[in-house]
């Protein structure tokens, strides 16, 4: 059968085409595969679109913000680990001070490092010790030791030294809202601590302040207290000035060498530490008890009965130095005529040719022997006033001078002469063995000839040292010239009187407050003797002497008319003067009350008699527990009632152990005043019975004659 050629070749005429294109393509797909781009092609990159660029912007700050976060997360981890790490018990630390809690969380104390910031990165923690290397200034030794004497105190040792030379290092200790005893003896003193104005550190040394307003007084321990139970205890190595700030209600601790006194120990570079403790405790007495009992001496000794039972007897206020031999009998024949008792009878200033002399002017005292027998026939201990001088026109000064008996000049090889309040000479220099021997074989001696009981140690405060002078021992701290000069004491100490103290608690005499004005107020007046006896028992001085009743009758500084006209104190302040001190350790006549009228006398007796029968007793057993326990014998109310806010704050009253409670009258014109009676049953010396103490006895009647006492009944 035949086919059409046509229709025999159109299939495959189609079938080519297809192959053909499918050949292309592939031509086409290797073409594409094998091609390389040129070395200087740029594609062009498709824009966003405007919709979008916010977008982006914000997703970028997002991620900068999420990044930062972490960043401080971590840095504020790092601090707070740092911080914890470096905390203590009850402590916080910062680089620019500390504070501490109580038990129950509250803050007590608060400081500041004044001179300079602590790196804390080169702080560490080993134990119970948190030491830094580096501060803003420099090197440094810093520590804080934590320690826990017993279950209800704490305590932090701080130090804080330079290692390159710096002018000073000042921590800078807020007083708060809280109430701070302790210190130093003050010109103007008050109970509690009361700051005035702004007063640049200076040297913390003893000071005689009624000749210098803003220096410190004889009697000055580097302690405080607060009524929030925190005590602190500044080290002895430390070169020690303090300030304060009322405004800010600070105190300035400063440590430093340059513009002072204070001296580096011998070998070392003048470069200052600041150390002191700091302890914490359950209470305001418990915490001073501890702290009484670790770092201050106690008395070793309880001076004569005697003299807490007896008034003693001064020839200063009525005499001055015009004192002489008949007037010396005359004043005891009185003391027996107005039948007064006497513990001892004092001669004064200017019994002696000159100052430095220890012999009797035989003008003044012709016959110095036979005034001795006399007086003690009449059955009266003397004592005598001595001093740490020797004026250039003494007979002693060759011989001082030839010796080296006297401080020197810093180059060592002249004395130093020095103004004092009568005249111009040297001071015995009581680091040297041979000055001391000196002094005390003169004493001994006027003791064997004369029968002697004891002696008036005036003076010796480190005010009458030259500001650069130089010893037989180098002192750094020139406060221990002044406690020498109490040293000299010991051998007497039975009725010996001493005005300076420092570290001196182991010295068994008495105590003198310094001269007070025959005035009413806190400014070495009336005012100011409760808080002083107060302060002076809290740095760990139990037996003290208030100085003269009714002051010195100092003609421009003694109140009233009778001050100006008849060189006596006024009648009003003198009998609220003596109810005052006989409730103290120790009395002290030199105006004699014969010297008013007879209610005076008559009131003068009375008191002397309320002192042998109530008070002497009681003082005489606190006298013989101080040496065991070093608690005070005149106590503030808050002794017994620490928790007493009320009792905190009154300083007016105080206490004769637990026991009994004083509440004097100290103002003029008043014959009734405001008592605070503290939890517990009181009876008042007229018979009262308070049981729903504590309470305010306001406007209690406190007649002339009186003094407002109250005892505790069991």
């Amino acid at each position: 059968m035949t086919q059409d050629p046509q229709k025999g070749r159109q299939p495959y005429h189609r079938r080519g085409r297809r192959a053909e294109q499918d050949s292309q393509a592939a031509a086409r797909a290797a073409t594409t595969m094998y091609t390389f781009l040129p070395e200087n092609f740029s594609p062009t990159k498709t824009k966003p679109s405007k919709e979008l660029k916010p977008m982006l912007g914000s997703v970028l700050l997002g991620l900068l913000l999420v990044l930062a976060a972490v960043v401080a997360w971590c840095y504020y981890s790092t601090s707070l680990r740092k911080a914890e790490r470096l905390g203590a018990e009850l402590l916080e630390l910062r680089t620019g001070g500390f504070s501490i809690r109580n038990q129950q969380g509250e803050q007590v104390f608060r400081l500041a490092f004044s001179s300079g910031a602590l790196d804390l990165e080169s702080c560490a923690r080993e134990g119970d010790i948190l030491s830094c290397s580096r501060s803003t200034g420099g090197p440094l030794n810093f520590f804080i030791q934590t320690v826990r004497p017993k279950d209800t105190v704490m305590c932090y040792r701080v130090r804080w030294e330079e290692l390159a030379p710096t002018p000073s290092v000042e921590h800078t200790m807020f007083l708060g809202d809280v109430h701070w005893y302790g210190g130093a003896e003050m010109r103007t003193q008050h109970w509690p601590i009361q700051l005035a104005g702004l007063q640049a550190p200076q040297p913390f040394v003893t000071s005689d302040v009624y000749s210098s307003r803003a220096a410190f007084g004889g009697i000055l321990e580097r302690y405080w207290l607060s009524s929030k139970a925190v005590a602190i205890k500044v080290n002895d190595s430390v070169p020690f000035h303090l300030g304060w700030n009322a405004t800010g209600r600070s105190l300035l601790l400063q440590a430093r060498y340059h513009d002072t006194s204070y001296k580096p120990p011998v070998g070392r570079e003048p470069l200052p530490e600041l150390s002191y403790r700091v302890c914490v405790g359950s209470d305001v007495t418990s915490i001073h008890k501890y702290m009484v009992r670790r770092y201050f001496n106690k008395p070793s000794k309880v001076p004569a009965r005697e003299a807490f039972r007896d008034p003693i007897w001064s020839t200063w206020a009525l005499y001055g130095r015009a004192v002489d031999q008949d007037k010396v009998l005359r004043f005891a024949e009185k003391i027996r005529k107005y039948r007064f008792n006497c513990s001892y009878l004092e001669i004064d200033d200017m019994y002696m040719p000159a100052y430095g002399d220890f012999t009797f002017d035989e003008t003044k005292f012709p016959n110095a022997t036979e005034m001795f027998r006399k007086l003690q026939e009449a059955g009266l201990r003397v004592t005598l006033w001595v001093h740490p001088f020797v004026n250039y026109n003494s007979s002693s000064f060759g011989e001082g001078v030839e010796r080296g008996l006297f401080v020197r000049e810093p180059t060592g090889r002249l004395p130093a002469l020095v103004r004092w309040w009568n005249g111009i000479g040297a001071v015995l220099d009581f680091t040297n063995p041979a000055a001391r021997e000196w002094f005390q074989g003169h004493l001994r001696r006027l003791r064997t000839q004369y029968s002697i009981s004891s002696f008036k140690f005036d003076a010796g405060e480190v005010s009458y040292l030259p500001r650069d002078f130089s010893t037989f021992r180098p002192l750094a701290d020139p406060n221990l010239w002044s406690r020498r000069y109490t040293e000299m004491a010991l051998p007497f100490f039975s009725l010996a009187e001493v005005r300076v103290g420092y570290q001196s608690q182991n010295i068994s005499c008495f105590f003198r407050l310094i001269d007070r004005d025959s005035v009413w107020g806190h400014e070495l007046g009336l005012r100011s003797l409760i808080p002083a006896v107060l302060t002076i028992s809290m740095l760990g001085y139990p037996f003290i002497l208030p100085d003269l009743i009714g002051g010195n009758a100092v003609p421009g500084h003694t109140a009233g008319e009778g001050g100006g006209n008849t060189g006596i104190p006024e009648r009003e302040l003198y009998v609220r003067w003596l109810e005052v001190a006989a409730f103290m350790p120790a009395m002290q006549f030199s105006i004699p009350p014969w010297l008013y009228d007879q209610e005076v006398v008559e009131i003068a007796r009375k008191f002397a008699a309320l002192r042998a029968e109530l008070v002497a007793p009681l003082l005489l057993e606190l006298a013989g527990e101080v040496t065991d326990t070093g608690d005070p014998i005149v106590r503030p109310l808050w002794w017994i009632a620490p928790g007493d806010e009320a009792a905190h704050r009154v300083d007016s009253q105080f206490l004769i152990g637990d026991t009994l409670l004083v509440a004097p009258v100290l103002e003029p014109g008043k014959q009734e005043r405001d008592v605070y009676l503290p939890a517990g049953k009181w009876r008042s010396y007229k018979g009262e019975l308070f049981v729903k103490a504590p309470i305010l006895l306001t406007d209690y009647p406190v007649d002339l004659d009186e003094v407002a006492y109250f005892t505790w009944v069991s």
